[in-house]
């Protein structure tokens, strides 16, 4: 089962939900695992850290299943 990710605001990029989840420590490390890693996102390979992503959208790296879940209050208020 997918872990939920809660973002502000209608979209994220993948590097930044990495960083969120703490799949990683820091951006600089993204491009490093999407090059040594597949990355999935919404079941399609994926290798740009800039890839942007909605509510909705899994990612699935390594062990980690990640959905992104938008604020809802956050996303009205934009």
């Amino acid at each position: 089962m997918a872990r939920e990710i809660a973002i502000r605001g209608e979209t994220i990029r993948l590097g930044q939900l990495l960083k969120l989840a703490g799949v990683i420590d820091s951006g600089s490390e993204a491009r490093a695992l999407l090059t040594a890693q597949a990355a999935l996102v919404n079941g399609e390979r994926e290798t740009r850290r800039g890839r942007q992503l909605r509510d909705g959208d899994e990612v699935r790296i390594g062990g980690e299943e990640l959905r992104v879940r938008a604020d809802a209050q956050s996303a009205r208020s934009c």
